[in-house]
């Protein structure tokens, strides 16, 4: 009795739910070849002891001989990604994208800067003391940098005797995605910079009188930034700079000066 008062199946219900079927075999099919795709990938590169070498030979980089990675300690990045909100910088580098590669000096060099006295043309800093800028601490915390006043200024290392220079290494605030302008990085024998080897500039526009730089500008991050100063000599480290996209003032965390 129930199958004569049911209603006719209807032909386009029967179509719909074939169709439903089939687009469901195909997606799961399309699944599988996916994961086939993945697993064959995975069971090549560990199988294949030629890959494995490859990977392993380009993650490692060989020091030429007499030479060594520097002993660098970074801080934690205190933030991450690429900054969106710099506008209107010229010349501004792009992020490399990856950790930077190691720098190779010569055997035995270290950090000459560590605990040495510092000086510079703000002596009164609106924050913190300008010894902070070589005692070790190179983390972007609120208790770690030094605030020196608006436009041009500089810090002074004297590291007590005429040295063979081959990296240097600062920190601005990097707290926060800035770019510092008219940065300059000199070394002298003189405390007066009389006369002095500049290894770094990109005052592009000659505002700090020190002459038209052709360096980058750049974002800064935990890593800091990087000098080949190819083992130069000279007792005395200054570092210019003026203001920074965000402000007029000028900020120092830490300065590394490696040589021997």
């Amino acid at each position: 009795m129930l199958a004569e008062n049911a209603p006719p199946v209807c032909a386009e219900r029967i179509a719909g739910v074939d169709f439903l079927i089939r687009k469901m075999q195909k997606i799961t099919s399309l699944n599988i070849v996916r994961a086939c795709c993945v697993l064959l990938a995975f069971l090549f590169v560990a199988l294949n002891p030629n890959a494995v070498a490859a990977d392993k030979k380009k993650a490692v980089v060989k020091a030429p001989p007499g030479m060594a990675a520097l002993p660098l300690e970074l801080p934690k990045p205190a933030f991450v990604g690429t900054p969106q909100n710099i506008k209107g910088v010229k010349q501004l580098e792009k992020p490399l994208g990856r950790p930077r590669p190691p720098f190779f000096a010569p055997k035995g060099v270290k950090n000459l800067a560590l605990g040495k006295k510092i000086s510079g043309s703000d002596e009164e800093p609106i924050v913190g003391d300008l010894k902070m800028i070589t005692d070790g601490d190179k983390k972007a915390a609120d208790g770690s940098y030094v605030e020196l006043g608006p436009f041009t200024q500089y810090i002074q290392v004297d590291l007590e005797a005429e040295k063979e220079i081959y990296a240097v290494l600062f920190w601005h605030y990097h707290k926060q995605a800035r770019v510092y302008f008219d940065v300059v990085v000199q070394v002298s024998n003189d405390p007066e910079f009389a006369k002095s080897t500049t290894i770094y500039n990109n005052d592009h526009d000659n505002s700090a009188e020190l002459g038209v730089g052709k360096d980058n500008h750049y974002v800064e991050t935990s890593e800091g930034r990087l000098l080949d100063a190819k083992g130069v000599k000279g007792r005395y480290v200054r570092f210019y700079s003026g203001g920074n996209n965000a402000s007029d003032l000028n900020h120092y965390i830490e300065v590394e000066v490696y040589g021997k």
